[in-house]
């Protein structure tokens, strides 16, 4: 039985259960739920969704969407489903891979692994949230891309040192009009994570952001706490 705990998130306005070891909640699918630009609504699928934490951040600021997910791992599929219900949300979570078919959306949005190589951790959970498989990069685009009406989001949030890798994954799977929001840890320093949001078969020019500091002194920028613990949308 896999150990979990028990943790808030947005000021304590989702909860969520989550495994001891291996894949934890971090700030980046907070902040990727962030950019995302559901309405009312809309539906909405995150490839990859592990406990569910994005669409929970997603449906805690915005109500009344149709939730999808799709996840590898069956005990964090388990988790996901879970935690949706405690929150009163119904949230179609598959189990699968997820280049698998998915049902029409509007906006689609992933946190991919990060690293086609490297060091892989020996915690299973860790290893596939942080290092590719047989699926790559295109592969995750491609298949975000798929389901998403046109003129609707696609959202992923990855090391800056793969942007140029990530836009060309995007333009290759039908997206333009892309916009890149950097993540500075502080003021001054070099951005280690951007979220890019691209938009199905937009044809305006691509777009690099101002883009948000994150830490100032021992915490959180003020504009970094109006999304991480208020819950406030990303600005594109």
């Amino acid at each position: 039985m896999t150990a979990t705990t028990f943790d808030g998130l947005l000021g304590g306005r989702v909860l969520l259960e989550q495994p001891v070891a291996g894949l934890r909640a971090a700030i980046d699918a907070v902040l990727l739920a962030a950019a995302v630009p559901a309405r009312v609504g809309d539906a909405v699928l995150e490839l990859g969704c592990g406990t569910g934490v994005g669409l929970l951040c997603l449906a805690a600021r915005v109500p009344g969407l149709a939730l999808h997910g799709v996840e590898l791992d069956p005990v964090l599929v388990a988790l996901a489903q879970g935690n949706a219900t405690r929150a009163g949300l119904h949230a179609a979570i598959l189990q699968g891979d997820m280049r698998q078919p998915a049902p029409p959306v509007d906006h689609a949005f992933a946190n991919p692994p990060y690293w086609p190589g490297g060091t892989a951790s020996p915690i299973g959970l860790r290893r596939d949230a942080a290092h590719e498989g047989s699926a790559r990069l295109a592969d995750w685009a491609a298949a975000l891309v798929a389901p998403v009406r046109r003129r609707g989001s696609v959202s992923l949030i990855l090391p800056a040192a793969r942007l140029s890798e990530a836009l060309a994954a995007l333009r290759g799977a039908g997206c333009g009009s892309i916009a890149v929001l950097p993540l500075w840890p502080r003021a001054g320093q070099p951005a280690r994570r951007v979220i890019l949001r691209g938009i199905r078969g937009g044809r305006g020019p691509d777009r690099l952001l101002a883009g948000l500091v994150l830490h100032v002194g021992a915490g959180f920028t003020p504009a970094a706490d109006t999304v991480l613990r208020d819950g406030h949308a990303l600005i594109f």
